[in-house]
């Protein structure tokens, strides 16, 4: 096993622990950590395509593992393992995933996400 991998194992196993994320999204998972003002949240996405348009508060991010295109305010980048993005408050996106995707999300809404229940 290489160290990427055990560290993806031990990555899943810790994060998995963590309330599961009540998420709109066919094929995402996440998992949060919450702050008293803000959330970050662990996410697992499937090769599920393109996720709609939409908008909410600021977000910053890094991709972890996998890659996914990002459109931000109708600008278009593909993002990679180690690529950080911002997406400012409100501003339309939307996303394209095609391979397994890792993501973790600082979302700069406190309640962007509920816990399941």
């Amino acid at each position: 096993m290489t160290s990427d991998e055990s560290v993806n194992i031990l990555f899943t196993e810790m994060i998995k622990k963590l309330p599961e994320a009540d998420i709109d999204f066919n094929g995402i998972k996440g998992w949060i950590f919450q702050g008293q003002d803000h959330q970050i949240v662990f996410l697992d996405i499937e090769p599920i395509g393109k996720v709609r348009e939409h908008a909410h508060g600021a977000q910053w991010g890094i991709v972890i593992e996998g890659e996914m295109e990002l459109t931000i305010g109708g600008i278009a980048r593909t993002y990679k393992r180690g690529d950080c993005y911002y997406i400012p408050d409100q501003v339309v996106h939307s996303a394209v995933f095609n391979s397994r995707t890792k993501a973790m999300d600082f979302f700069i809404d406190k309640d962007r996400y509920k816990a399941k229940k």
